[in-house]
């Protein structure tokens, strides 16, 4: 007979540094780009990538690993035009440059927040960003995970996955 055996061990979704931090960079990002989202979930579990666009910057410090900030495709169109005060209708070279830089400064705020934490990161690489749907990422054992999903603040987005923003952070404590 299997049983599950649960192991004390600090849990990052508990721990607050690095949920608060995800959260106030994103939601200073957002203002930035003139665009609002309220946080609708929390999972120490890998999940899969929902939104069509994804950057990727890795961290190095205290502890090493990646930051992901995934978005749904309008949700990228809306907070890049807004950062840049333009209007984008579809997904250009513009916009995935923008999402490079909008996984920039939300990596750099979470940055910011941890310095002085046990999770602190000096140190971090160029984004790169993933156009389009489907691929799943693959974490290392011995990761922690923190993943917070956002719902954007888009009344004309009829669809809930039109909607959706996901930080995600997987670190190993070096």
């Amino acid at each position: 007979m299997s049983t599950a055996v649960l192991e004390p061990s600090l849990s990052l979704a508990t721990e607050g540094p690095l949920y608060k931090s995800i959260c106030d960079a994103v939601n200073n990002c957002l203002m930035m780009c003139n665009c609002r989202a309220r946080c609708v979930g929390v999972s120490t579990v890998p999940a899969y990538e929902p939104g069509g666009i994804t950057g990727m910057i890795g961290v190095h410090g205290k502890v090493s690993g990646f930051v992901n900030v995934n978005l749904a495709e309008r949700v990228a169109i809306k907070a890049v035009g807004g950062l840049l005060q333009e209007n984008y209708q579809s997904l250009t070279a513009q916009v995935v440059d923008g999402v490079g830089e909008i996984t920039n400064i939300i990596v750099g705020g979470i940055k910011s927040a941890l310095a002085n934490t046990a999770w602190a990161f000096p140190h971090i690489t160029v984004p790169s960003v993933i156009v389009g749907s489907g691929y799943r990422m693959t974490y290392a054992k011995g990761l922690e995970f923190l993943s917070v999903c956002f719902e954007h603040n888009d009344p004309e987005a009829v669809m809930f996955e039109d909607r959706m923003m996901q930080v995600s952070v997987s670190l190993l404590k070096l």
